[in-house]
């Protein structure tokens, strides 16, 4: 019945008393299922105009925000035997404490002098620049007296030289007096042999005047050998010059040549010495790697070589220490689609292992056990497995992270983005698309006015 007219029946018929009524009548169930429906569209309409948080999720672990605070392990500067450990595992130890004692294995440094006897071999190898020193110190000084006595040895032929000179010149005067006796002689010879043959002189007087001849000839034949004598002087003393500067310069260069060979010898001393020091400073500094100490309060977490008398290599660690000075952080990984949508002091809630929560990813403010932090770091450098790092920091002014929570626990992180509608993001997820990336509020762009044309007049 459509009860299209305003004159209804219902009063005056009872539709109870008649089966064809009662078979086209709605049942009560249909009516409820009709007005279940109508409700469940209006809430559905009604939830899919609810706000929700765009969000990317993550799954990470707990580890240290300064990379000096994550767990590490201390190796052996040098190899070694383990003698003696003074600590366990789970200790806490403070910067500088024993931890372990090692013992030399190699040959070369057994000698429990080492150090001390490489000492005294520098100070030998000083004592021998110290000898070097003063052999050039001599050597310098004999150059000097050699110079010193070239100087005299010059002076003394420079004169013996002009002493030769005058005695040439004196002599040389002599033979020209020695010449004109000689040639005088001749004449008065002559002139008394004439006066003889004449009969003016006797022969005593020519024998006398040969005599003389004879005197004054040999006299002439002296001088002449003593202008020769004094010549071969003269050249002799100026040849003896000569000899003496060769002599001298030779005798001052090998002076030299031994003062620049001590000072090699020195300076190969000295380099020596200089790398005797060093192996001193490496034998004590040795020494010192023999106990390794903690580098910083931390606490001893595993041994990894445990036991007396088990060897070590250079380099080789031996135990693992968790800094107990620490600033949490979370470190999640991204996929490449996702690395725009994440910025630095970005929210990112965390779910913590072991920690009870109940979350709505898009709802962050009716989720509960949730923790709160900020994006302080995110990489350039894609990781091995194909993803981008980004560590999280704790968030100021949001409820402190626990203080139970160690690192390497696992985290699973969720990146809150935009708020959407909820049909916007079911939307969205249909269709694959990602979520909204570039803000409504960014700056627009300014307007350029085209450039005004200079019009000529």
């Amino acid at each position: 019945m459509l009860n299209i007219s305003p004159n209804t029946i219902n009063q005056r018929v009872e539709f109870n008393q008649f089966k064809s009524f009662s078979q086209v009548t709605l049942s009560r169930a249909n009516q409820m299922f009709t007005r279940w429906l109508v409700g469940t569209m209006a809430l559905v309409i009604l939830f899919l105009l609810l706000p929700w948080t765009q969000n990317i999720q993550s799954k990470g672990k707990v580890t240290t925000l300064q990379p000096g605070q994550r767990p590490q392990t201390i190796q052996s500067t040098i190899a070694g035997r383990i003698e003696k450990w003074y600590v366990r595992e789970g200790q806490l130890v403070q910067k500088g404490d024993t931890i372990v004692h090692l013992s030399e294995i190699k040959a070369e440094y057994f000698d429990p002098d080492l150090v001390a006897r490489t000492e005294q071999q520098v100070d030998a190898k000083e004592g021998a620049i110290v000898s070097y020193g003063q052999k050039v110190a001599a050597l310098e000084g004999q150059v000097e007296a050699m110079k010193s006595e070239l100087d005299f040895k010059q002076q003394q032929l420079a004169n013996k030289i002009r002493q030769t000179e005058f005695k040439l010149a004196s002599s040389q005067a002599d033979m020209e007096q020695a010449f004109y006796q000689d040639s005088v002689a001749l004449v008065q010879y002559n002139r008394t042999v004439q006066l003889f043959d004449q009969g003016i002189k006797s022969r005593a007087d020519v024998e006398e005047k040969r005599i003389k001849l004879q005197e004054a000839r040999a006299k002439y034949l002296s001088s002449q050998n003593k202008v020769e004598e004094s010549r071969n002087e003269l050249a002799n003393a100026r040849l003896e010059l000569s000899t003496v500067r060769y002599e001298y310069n030779q005798k001052i260069a090998k002076a030299e040549s031994d003062k620049f060979s001590t000072l090699s010898a020195r300076y190969d001393a000295e380099g020596s010495v200089s790398k005797l020091r060093i192996q001193a400073s490496n034998y004590e500094q040795r020494s010192r790697f023999y106990f390794i100490l903690a580098p910083q309060e931390g606490f001893i977490t595993k041994a990894i070589k445990p036991g007396i008398g088990e060897t070590v290599k250079e380099g080789e660690s031996i135990v693992t220490i968790m800094p107990a000075d620490y600033e949490l952080a979370v470190e999640l990984y991204v996929k490449p689609m996702d690395l725009p949508l994440v910025d630095i002091n970005q929210e990112v809630r965390f779910i913590f292992d072991g920690w009870p929560a109940f979350i709505f990813s898009g709802w962050p403010g009716q989720s509960f056990g949730t923790y709160s932090g900020s994006v302080v770091a995110i990489d350039n450098m894609i990781s091995a497995n194909g993803q981008y790092r980004i560590l999280v920091g704790p968030r100021k002014d949001s409820k402190e992270w626990p203080e139970e929570l160690r690192v390497g626990s696992g985290a699973q992180g969720i990146a809150l983005l935009n708020d959407v509608p909820l049909w916007y993001e079911v939307w969205r997820k249909l269709n694959g698309f990602p979520p909204d990336y570039y803000d409504e509020d960014r700056e627009e762009t300014p307007k350029l006015k085209a450039p005004v044309k200079s019009i000529p007049k």
